[in-house]
């Protein structure tokens, strides 16, 4: 397992999808407001974290790789807050363009006495106009013919990245260059990534976007909607995460599936437990790992930082001695 740690270092992964900015506002309460029914929280501490595809990148930073985030944002202070933390964490910027049509997506979660009272979102969640779309174009071909990209990830939440054209440049191109691809994507334009290489939906997406209902939720009957999803996009790998239940991983080379339980944990928070979940398994995924690796370290990756609010990067260190129990 030393061995594949160190593999991770140095490898040059690119994630296209959208970006965003979250902001934490900690404090006590004490008391009702007197003018409606609400508590009032009384506010401590502020911080900001990266999020979305963002978050997947600072995972694979902590963990050795060097990642390259590659998306639209607005040009706006909420950009060049995002830029600063990705600045200080000595992050790769080049893959980012600034727009005058959209605005940065930020998410405020309010937290009183250690639990989330509301989250308030400012965000464009339309398509990416043309202009928006040729120059995203132009710079991940630039960044793929410059830098030797050893995988690709597209990270969706559904904020207008990654359109039905994006999509299918990047997955073709991947595959032209025969770069390992691993999509994380929301409801919207379920099926359109046909020909990733590992596809990595969670148990209501899944059902969502097959619209099956699972009637008990059993392993076979989840294996069986996986084989139906695999019939629309012919990737490599499928695998779903299951919440307290772990990840089933379908391996459609060696015709195989794996069930990897979940490992008891004290969850405080399960923001960007997806995203690091994805960066363990592209990386394990390039190092040529089995699908079997691929799920078992994803999944103990996604339990560790749902011990930890917010969406916090895993760490490389406790992850390498949690996985001497694989």
């Amino acid at each position: 397992m030393k061995d594949l740690f160190n593999s991770f270092n140095e490898r040059k992964i690119m994630i296209v999808g959208d970006v965003m900015l979250d902001v934490y506002m900690k404090g006590k309460v004490e008391r009702i407001s007197p003018e409606a029914p609400v508590p009032i929280v009384a506010v401590t501490e502020t911080f900001s974290r990266l999020g979305g595809a963002a978050n997947v990148a600072q995972n694979l930073k902590t963990l050795g790789s060097e990642p390259i985030l590659c998306s639209i944002v607005g040009n706006d202070e909420k950009a060049n807050d995002l830029l600063r933390i990705m600045n200080e964490q000595n992050m790769n910027v080049d893959g980012i363009i600034k727009s005058n049509d959209r605005i940065t997506t930020r998410k405020i979660r309010i937290i009183g006495n250690n639990a989330q009272m509301l989250r308030v979102d400012t965000e464009d969640t339309f398509d990416l106009n043309d202009k928006e779309y040729e120059s995203l174009m132009n710079r991940i071909n630039d960044i793929i013919d410059k830098r030797n990209i050893n995988g690709i990830i597209l990270q969706d939440y559904n904020k207008g990245v990654l359109t039905k054209k994006v999509i299918e440049h990047v997955i073709d191109l991947a595959n032209k260059k025969v770069i390992p691809g691993g999509v994380d994507r929301k409801k919207k334009d379920f099926l359109s990534y046909r020909n990733a290489t590992l596809f990595k939906p969670n148990l209501k997406e899944l059902m969502e976007g097959t619209n099956i209902n699972l009637q008990n939720n059993s392993i076979e009957e989840i294996s069986k909607a996986i084989d139906f999803l695999q019939e629309k996009l012919n990737c490599k790998y499928i695998m779903t995460t299951l919440s307290e239940r772990g990840v089933l991983i379908k391996d459609y080379i060696t015709n195989s599936q794996h069930h990897i339980p979940a490992h008891l944990r004290k969850i405080a928070d399960v923001s960007g437990a997806g995203d690091t979940v994805l960066s363990v398994a592209i990386l394990c995924l390039v190092c040529q790992q089995s699908a079997y690796n691929i799920a078992a370290l994803s999944n103990l990756a996604g339990g560790l930082v749902c011990e930890e609010l917010g969406a916090v990067p895993i760490n490389k260190e406790r992850l390498f001695e949690e996985s001497k129990k694989i």
